[in-house]
């Protein structure tokens, strides 16, 4: 199957990892800095003779015949590139957030079922040993009645970090924490709890990082449809590094915890009804990984791949990735208005609404 990778920025070279554990055919790579092309091949040692350079993803694309593309340039550009591809018939992985707005990624979920084509938004998380497991548990009804879970990222990012890149932080090519740092967990919360949600009540703030535009800090009450309630709570603030990612989850029968760099180890396992050894299950179902991108990418990568042969869905699909983008959307669009959002939230909504948040901080 052959593939190309756009945008070689910071995850890259997971995507690269993945494609090459994968026996994927790495035909080109595309960037706007052909140094960056240049210094992720000589990391896995590619042959640059038989891999295809390109500043332009259209005339790769023209040039090159790709079965499947990661996208994962800065993110305002996700769907724009995705639309484009997928027009074109060829199999997506999207970085997150899929889009920056509701429309966007309506139009990828529509387009990719008019052309038949896979569109996997790149949650790798769902993939962790300790989430599957978890998922499992909630599947099978072990935690009963769910009552409650939370989601926290407690992170840094200073500012050189922002620095790297003039994107960072941007209401029309990034967004805040929660959408870029957070929505990883808040695509899990939303996944364990089934999905609907009725409604969002929400704050958010900067607090220290007046020289982005959009949030460091965000908290929000989700209540769910099927009666149980979430706890959202995001930030890049934390002294003097990062700290965790956890999602509790907590039902009549059974209360969990996943920790760790990435909700990849199984912290609390209990349940009413378990016959199975709690320490056997936090030993079987935990990593640790060296950074917070996790072991993800590869099992995301064989799912894609799977669905592609097998013409099915992968497990996170466009859907997902529109469901992910629309609570952190709720979370901006409450935070702004002083009051709780209803969901499903109107297909107008975008990130660029929210460029006077912080009207008094940030760039203009």
């Amino acid at each position: 199957m052959n593939y190309a990778l756009i945008g070689c920025g910071r995850i890259s070279p997971n995507h690269i990892a993945a494609a090459l554990k994968n026996s994927l055919t790495i035909k080109a790579v595309c960037d706007v800095k052909r140094e960056r092309m240049s210094e992720l091949l000589e990391k896995f040692e590619l042959d640059s003779s038989n891999i295809n350079l390109y500043l332009d993803y259209k005339e790769m694309l023209k040039n090159e015949k790709i079965d499947l593309v990661a996208i994962a340039t800065e993110s305002g550009l996700h769907a724009e590139i995705a639309l484009y591809c997928i027009e074109k018939g060829i199999h997506c992985i999207i970085e997150k957030p899929m889009a920056m707005n509701m429309k966007d990624a309506q139009k990828i979920c529509d387009l990719a079922k008019e052309k038949n084509v896979v569109v996997c938004a790149n949650h790798q998380n769902r993939f962790n040993k300790s989430i599957q497991k978890i998922h499992e548990a909630m599947k099978a009804g072990m935690f009963g009645k769910m009552l409650h879970g939370t989601a926290h990222v407690k992170w840094n990012r200073n500012k050189g970090y922002y620095d790297q890149a003039s994107w960072r932080g941007t209401w029309d090519n990034d967004g805040g924490c929660l959408m870029n740092q957070c929505i990883h967990n808040i695509d899990l919360l939303r996944w364990m709890m089934q999905d609907e949600v009725d409604e969002v009540l929400a704050y958010t703030d900067n607090l220290k990082h007046d020289y982005i535009q959009a949030e460091d800090l965000g908290m929000a009450l989700v209540k769910f449809k099927n009666g149980a309630y979430g706890i959202i709570e995001g930030t890049v603030n934390v002294y003097p590094s990062n700290l965790e990612e956890t999602l509790y989850l907590f039902g009549d029968k059974g209360t969990v915890k996943a920790g760790g760099k990435s909700v990849n180890i199984i912290e609390e396992w209990c349940f009413k009804d378990d016959t199975s050894k709690p320490e056997d299950i936090k030993l079987k179902y935990s990593e640790n990984p060296e950074n917070i991108y996790g072991f993800g990418h590869n099992p995301l990568y064989a799912d894609v791949i799977r669905a592609i042969s097998t013409h099915t869905k992968p497990l996170v699909d466009a859907e997902a990735g529109k469901r992910a983008l629309e609570l952190v959307l709720a979370i901006y669009q409450s935070a702004y208005l002083g009051k709780p959002v209803k969901l499903p939230l109107s297909i107008d909504v975008s990130s660029t609404d929210f460029f006077d948040m912080f009207s008094k901080k940030g760039v203009d």
